[in-house]
């Protein structure tokens, strides 16, 4: 484990995250969703999968999860950390590729970061929260056209946070490099009824999608 210095408009912090090196020239830096932190299962199994993928790993967690709370803070200091993050990953590989991969939360902070100037190479999506569930009103899309590199959504099918799809397609048609990957079935942490897996195990699943992205 290491930590990570974070300028934060309140003042310096740090925060806690685990790096596993590989030998393709590509980090993917991974985010957590809102509710867990970067040791929840889904995400040490995405990320495992793409260590065996040869790729490069940075998880960490956003300063909230360091102070014990359970609720994100400002949009601005997960903005913050995800700049801090990917200055790591670079100084620590600095002839890598660097891609940026987030669970719900964790994703939109990184869109919102890019969106804002973080330079990176990609961004992965992995249930990207296009509205608040049963919330289509109050969409969180006006960004994302302004996006210039490569945009990855994987999406389940049934998840409360993007429907209606017709939504959420245009949203993604407004960006200007983007695609998606369809999880038949999938909620928005890729459970399927009828078919109970461990998070772990769908989080392995979806990395052969992000590492193909990542090799475009």
């Amino acid at each position: 484990m290491v930590q990570i210095p974070v300028d934060l408009p309140t003042g310096a912090t740090t925060v806690s995250a685990d790096w596993t090196t590989g030998g393709n020239r590509t980090v993917i830096a991974i985010a957590h969703g809102a509710g867990t932190g970067k040791d929840h299962p889904f995400l040490t199994g995405f990320a495992a999968a793409l260590g065996e993928l040869g790729f490069s790993t940075l998880r960490f967690n956003f300063p909230y999860v360091e102070q014990g709370r359970k609720m994100p803070g400002p949009a601005a200091h997960a903005i913050a950390t995800w700049n801090a993050v990917v200055e790591f990953a670079r100084a620590n590989e600095p002839s890598a590729s660097v891609w940026v991969a987030g669970k719900s939360y964790g994703g939109r902070m990184a869109s919102m970061a890019v969106a804002d100037g973080l330079v990176v190479d990609g961004l992965a999506y992995l249930g990207y929260p296009l509205h608040p569930p049963g919330r289509p009103e109050k969409p969180r899309a006006e960004h994302l056209p302004a996006i210039s590199v490569p945009q990855l959504f994987v999406e389940g099918t049934n998840d409360p946070f993007i429907q209606p799809i017709s939504q959420f397609e245009e949203a993604v048609a407004s960006c200007q490099d983007a695609r998606v990957v369809w999880v038949e079935g999938g909620g928005h942490t890729f459970e399927v009824k009828g078919h109970k897996r461990p998070a772990s195990e769908i989080g392995s699943s979806l990395a052969p999608l992000v590492a193909e992205f990542a090799r475009r």
